[in-house]
């Protein structure tokens, strides 16, 4: 009679003792996010993160603000790469480029990753990244979950996700009721394509021109895979100071669905940005996108932030103040566009003119 031996969570592809491991690589860099209001509260391991609430007793009317995202296909091109720990200033910007568009101010963090297979190193690695996005954005990492679900993914395959909360003064949230006829629109220049646009971006690359990802490119004077993970710039710290030094009536964050649309959705009804191409010119690698995949220019500009990351919308009399504001910040911003009447119009926004070259 053979012996049989019993089903366990290891048998069935669970490594509990790896993912213990990649708790304990992971703290140092958790701990390097703590705002004053997490400190000494409970630490990573628990089941739940803490804040201390007493900080918001400074607000007249607390307004808490959420946002949660992910990073796309981009993480496909991290794990061909091996290369780990910057997809996690991708996760960190998503989200709190999303909170600050209200004029929030980011408190913290949880992440969500998910594993074919844990290894440590590179779970740690994951979240040294999104640690270290945390402290360029000023909120804490409290907390997350790392899953392992092997069968339905393979044992290199991986996936994140992050949730933000962050707070703002009741009467200085932002939002399309403060925009008016005769603002400036500011742009805020992009690190590169940031996290969107990357099942267009694959497809071009690899699928129809072919090209691999240690392939030289002249145009970015590195790798193809370098130039396509490059972190994605985090605003937030730098539109909380622009509320602080000039004033300021929104924000939009350039993500999924290019410059355009998403600007239109804070514009309010009545009024129509017009945002000038020809005050700025696209990196490289937009126009190789265009080139590689014979994309049209619109297509690409609903998909691609086509160097533009953020934008602000202040006052005539803010622009210098802002321009200013941001150059000491180093951030690379100017004036791309106005905001007028609707008109004849019927979207938010658009953008005219052709690009510079």
């Amino acid at each position: 009679m053979s012996e049989t031996t019993g089903a366990s969570y290891a048998a069935a592809g669970v490594d509990i003792e790896a993912g213990d491991r990649a708790v304990e690589l992971m703290k140092e860099w958790v701990k390097k996010t703590q705002r004053p209001e997490v400190a000494g509260l409970g630490g990573l391991g628990g089941f739940a993160g803490l804040f201390d609430a007493s900080a918001l007793k400074r607000y007249e009317r607390p307004l808490l603000a959420s946002a949660t995202d992910g990073v796309g296909t981009k993480v496909d091109l991290a794990r061909k790469m091996g290369v780990y720990d910057t997809i996690g200033h991708d996760l960190v910007g998503m989200v709190v480029d999303d909170l600050v568009v209200c004029g929030a101010e980011p408190l913290f963090m949880t992440d969500y990753i998910c594993v074919g297979k844990v290894h440590p190193e590179r779970v740690a690695a994951i979240v040294k990244g999104i640690a270290e996005g945390c402290v360029l954005a000023g909120c804490s990492l409290v907390g997350g979950e790392t899953a392992e679900h092997p069968g339905l993914l393979g044992p290199d395959d991986f996936d994140v996700a992050g949730a933000g909360t962050g707070v703002v003064e009741a009467d200085r949230l932002l939002g399309p009721d403060r925009i008016r006829k005769g603002d400036a629109v500011i742009a805020m220049a992009s690190s590169g394509l940031h996290s969107n646009g990357y099942s267009l971006v694959r497809h071009v690359f690899f699928d129809r021109a072919g090209w691999s990802l240690d392939r030289e490119v002249e145009e970015f004077g590195r790798t193809l895979g370098e130039e396509l993970l490059e972190p994605t710039k985090i605003y937030s710290l730098d539109c909380l100071a622009l509320t602080r030094t000039t004033e300021v009536h929104g924000f939009s964050h350039v993500t999924g669905g290019g410059l355009a649309n998403n600007l239109a959705r804070v514009i309010p009804d009545g009024l129509h940005a017009t945002v000038d191409r020809s005050t700025w010119t696209p990196g490289a690698v937009f126009d190789l996108v265009g080139k590689a995949g014979q994309v049209e220019q619109l297509e690409l500009e609903k998909t691609l932030n086509m160097g533009v990351g953020m934008i602000a919308i202040v006052p005539a009399e803010s622009v210098d103040a802002a321009l200013t504001t941001l150059a000491d910040r180093g951030i690379e911003s100017w004036v791309a566009g106005e905001i007028t009447e609707r008109g004849a119009h019927t979207s938010g926004a658009e953008l005219v003119g052709g690009y510079a070259r």
